[in-house]
């Protein structure tokens, strides 16, 4: 394959994963505004964006199935249509019960992008290159929480609320086309007991990467949901001090997310996973210890929270990659199991969070702390992949 080739497939796999954040980013500034539009509550609005998330969750272990039955290039161009087609009747429901059904249908069909996308850098790029495809990847999805929220406030003032909808509709079609055109490279087929859920779940090496892979992230997306209520209801801060630590964060992730494979060909992946780790970790607890020792200077988070982000960068590309070449090839079951922990996690640690925010920075802290504990504690245990000769 030549090297244009390779650019021009990860160019639209990079499309297709911000298509998939998209379909909450993008919409979330629409919603405030549908209980009146929709004649309805606040509680039952949220439920636009909670069934588009277990919408995704099914579609990550359907499509993990369906690549063993199915072509990849039917596989995502079908995905892609059906998420274009829901999204498009999206913005023609009547009423919000039909919205919050296709919602669910949309973010069945986004889970193409996280379940294939990886398999498919495994496949085109050298271990190395496709550690910095992953990372780039990696880059360009923390940008868009920050930036399709913005474009989404600026389509519905001048737009409506249906046009964010309507405009991942038409893009979702424009990559179809595109991928349906230029093809993709054939997912291999897993062989015998290894092309299952099970055999995964079973395997201590892949369980190794999968979960401390998730529990590092949901560690700081925890921390992400939770620290606009704790800086503003309890640290008297804004939410310009989140802003500010927030950006803060992206860039430190984006900046080690595209060093980690220079730092891993020279120190070594798994030290700069166990480092990335642990500095997550480290983040975590400082950050706790600054709560518990009194402070509450929410102009201090971006410093206190930067490592966690570093940390996830240095970590992230690699441990990804780890699971999915640990996971042989059932790849695609391997990427939607990591995509699904990561939901799971990020879910149980909000749960438990939720009741304790009230109580400042130091309890959102300490469940952030017990999570990266959890990844560390993991790599340590667990059997790691033999380094390459």
């Amino acid at each position: 394959m030549t090297g244009s080739r390779r650019g021009i497939i990860f160019a639209l796999l990079m499309l297709c994963a911000v298509l998939s954040l998209a379909g909450t980013d993008l919409i979330l500034p629409a919603v405030p505004a549908l209980p009146a539009i929709f004649t309805t509550n606040e509680a039952t609005a949220q439920l636009v964006l909670a069934s588009y998330v277990a919408g995704t969750a099914v579609g990550l272990l359907l499509f993990g199935t369906l690549a063993d039955h199915v072509a990849l290039r039917t596989l995502v161009v079908s995905s892609l249509v059906v998420f274009a087609i829901a999204s498009v009747a999206c913005a023609l429901s009547p009423d919000i019960w039909t919205l919050i059904v296709l919602r669910f249908v949309q973010g069945t069909a986004s889970a193409a992008a996280p379940v294939f996308g990886p398999a498919i850098i495994r496949q085109i790029f050298s271990e190395k290159a496709g550690v910095r495809a992953i990372g780039l990847l990696g880059s360009v999805e923390s940008l868009v929480p920050g930036l399709a929220p913005i474009l989404g406030v600026l389509l519905l003032a001048r737009y409506g609320w249906q046009s964010s909808f309507e405009l991942v509709g038409v893009v979702a079609m424009v990559a179809a086309a595109l991928i349906l055109v230029l093809g993709l490279p054939q997912q291999p087929k897993a062989v015998g007991a290894q092309g299952s859920y099970r055999a995964l779940l079973l395997n201590p090496v892949f369980m190794r990467y999968a979960l401390s892979q998730a529990m590092t992230l949901a560690g700081l997306v925890v921390f992400v949901f939770g620290a606009p209520a704790v800086i503003v209801g309890t640290m008297g801060g804004s939410l310009d001090h989140f802003i500010a630590m927030q950006v803060c964060g992206v860039l430190g992730f984006i900046v080690a997310a595209n060093l980690t494979s220079r730092f891993a060909e020279r120190w070594g992946t798994e030290r700069i996973i166990l480092v990335g780790t642990a500095m997550a970790l480290a983040s975590a607890v400082m950050i706790v210890a600054y709560a518990l020792a009194g402070g509450n200077d929410s102009t201090l988070l971006p410093a206190l929270f930067l490592p966690m982000n570093v940390g996830l960068g240095l970590r992230g590309p690699l441990g990804f990659y780890r699971g999915i070449v640990a996971s042989g090839p059932n790849s695609a079951r391997g990427s939607a199991l990591i995509v699904f922990f990561i939901l799971a996690m990020t879910s149980l640690g909000t749960l438990v969070a939720a009741p304790l925010i009230n109580q400042g920075l130091w309890t959102l802290g300490a469940v952030t702390c017990g999570i990266h504990a959890l990844s560390v504690g993991l790599l340590v245990l667990l059997p790691k992949m033999p380094e390459p000769k």
